[in-house]
């Protein structure tokens, strides 16, 4: 259900790819990472710019940020209707690049190398005391016929020609329009292959998080 990514890009083919106010220093301090796990932060373009979010959201409206749950994941089949993401499904949703993602020792990707987009949400937590930092989590659906043997769900991708819809405010009918984008992608333009640095492999070394 992809619990690990990465985001080899480089940072000149990632920037153009980016919309928005960048966080202070990203273009001086990105660099590019094999494996990105929960908790870890992660780059989101967002429909006000582009944000450092720790993976796993943590509502709002919550009181306490310690020990409360954060989810990476939100199903497309519930999105709208549990309380911890319907908010940011309708105002708050975002997108994810990456590169590839980790399935049990698979390593899914595009045909052509290129980065994608995954669908997301994201919110922004404020503590009593004045503290702030942002969350987000990866949206799901059902596994297309080249996953199937391999997961039962897969990321939720966003072609680029969506990305802008994707990004901004909607409720209502607008909000329905985007449904078909929860749907299981195609399947054509992607492969999976046994991934050269399994994920395992990749968690039991210790990284520099560069972000």
């Amino acid at each position: 259900m992809c619990g690990r990514y990465s985001l080899t890009t480089q940072v000149d083919a990632l920037l153009p790819r980016l919309r928005g106010p960048l966080p202070p220093g990203l273009a001086d301090h990105y660099a590019p990472r094999p494996l990105i796990r929960p908790g870890e932060p992660l780059l989101i373009q967002a429909g006000d710019g582009v944000h450092l979010a720790l993976w796993g959201l943590l509502p709002s409206w919550v009181k306490k940020a310690e020990g409360a749950p954060r989810p990476i994941h939100a199903r497309r089949e519930t999105v709208a209707e549990k309380a911890s993401f319907r908010g940011a499904w309708r105002h708050r949703r975002c997108l994810i690049p990456a590169d590839a993602f980790f399935e049990r020792g698979h390593r899914i990707a595009r045909r052509d190398g290129t980065l994608f987009w995954m669908g997301g949400l994201w919110e922004r937590w404020l503590g009593a005391d004045g503290s702030e930092f942002d969350t987000c989590c990866i949206l799901t659906t059902s596994a297309n016929a080249l996953l199937a043997s391999v997961h039962e769900r897969m990321p939720v991708w966003i072609p680029d020609a969506a990305a802008q819809a994707w990004l901004a405010e909607a409720d209502g009918p607008a909000l329905r329009r985007l449904m078909p984008l929860l749907e299981p992608w195609p399947s054509q333009d992607w492969q999976v292959a046994a991934s050269r640095s399994p994920a395992r492999s990749l968690d039991q070394q210790q990284m520099n998080l560069p972000l």
